[in-house]
């Protein structure tokens, strides 16, 4: 099984303890929206074009809450957890870490997250190691909205995500996965340390981050 395979099934065992009303860190979604966003992402091509397409997102949307409002939440949740249709490249077990953890990571991370933002998982060494590759591949794209220059540093490296202008730059230290969240727009509940100026500081923490 891989690390996005097991993500996905800790997902859905979340999901269906919580049920579809709760509330989640995605915007106005609470988890039968959520639990549609991956659905649509995977198994529906046209209506997920607004996800890397600004222009369709309202497509996207509408679909994703026509699906959450027609299919009971069982029945979504049980097609998440069965994942995307044969047909699609994540079938294969070299394409799945690549296209899907961090997905499930984070999503996972907006379900267990929200309300206290309390919730804290033990996340093992090897996973640690596979987000944080993803974080580097992804660090430009992430940071490309930070106000100020943004540098993520874990115990596996630094990544500069946003270069600094007169020097002004934050330094954001903390795990991979917690890294990934304050990168993905989560940083009131990234369980990080920032260094830097405290108007840079406050500014990065309010900044709209992420893709």
């Amino acid at each position: 099984m891989t690390t996005a395979a097991a993500e996905r099934r800790a997902l859905c065992e979340t999901l269906d303890r919580v049920g579809g009303d709760a509330p989640t860190l995605s915007g106005d979604w609470d988890a039968a929206h959520l639990a549609a966003h991956l659905v649509v992402r995977e198994s529906r091509p046209l209506d997920m074009l607004g996800i890397v397409v600004p222009a369709l997102a309202g497509r996207t949307e509408r679909a994703t809450r026509r699906l959450a409002t027609t299919t009971p939440f069982p029945a979504l949740v049980e097609r998440v957890r069965t994942g995307p249709p044969t047909w699609h490249p994540a079938r294969l077990r070299v394409v799945d870490d690549a296209m899907n953890l961090v997905e499930m990571w984070v999503h996972h991370e907006d379900v267990l997250r929200a309300g206290t933002g309390a919730t804290r998982r033990t996340v093992d060494e090897q996973s640690q190691k596979q987000l944080w590759a993803a974080l580097r591949r992804m660090g430009r794209l992430l940071g490309r909205s930070a106000p100020v220059g943004m540098i993520l540093d874990s115990g596996h490296g630094r990544i500069t995500a946003k270069d600094g202008k007169g020097g002004r730059s934050v330094t954001v230290h903390g795990t991979p996965g917690e890294l990934l969240l304050f990168a993905f727009g989560r940083q009131s509940v990234a369980d990080v340390e920032l260094d830097g100026s405290p108007a840079d500081i406050a500014a990065l923490r309010t900044a709209d981050l992420g893709i």
